[in-house]
């Protein structure tokens, strides 16, 4: 798994790549087939007051390309609230391979019996 952790406007410290990584290992531990991650941390200078902090994830498996991204004031909460949702789009996709929607033949042979 190649992992790559950047920031745009933003010195990423051993502390934000450590949590970032903590972050990960459950996303990682749901889904092992992860190929490639990407990670971009950002700050947008929308006014004086007015800081958003970003944080976006592309997540390469097999077969798939998953983005998410979010926005809010404080660092680590993008984070959290990024870590959620890649969290349920990696959950869903697992169930998607999964299922496959159909009957086995051994199956469908012993119902038409």
């Amino acid at each position: 798994m190649n992992l790559t952790i950047s920031g745009h406007h933003l010195e990423v410290t051993p502390a934000l790549r450590e949590y970032v990584l903590t972050k990960l290992d459950r996303v990682t531990r749901h889904f092992d087939q992860v190929v490639d991650i990407n990670v971009l941390l950002s700050v947008e200078k929308l006014k004086e007051k007015e800081r958003r902090q970003k944080a976006e994830v592309t997540l390469h498996v097999k077969g798939k390309d998953i983005f998410v991204e979010n926005s809010h004031e404080d660092l680590y909460a993008a984070i959290d609230q990024l870590m959620d949702k890649l969290d349920r789009q990696v959950c869903r996709h697992k169930d998607r391979i999964n299922d496959h929607h159909h009957v086995a033949p051994k199956r469908m042979d012993a119902t038409t019996s």
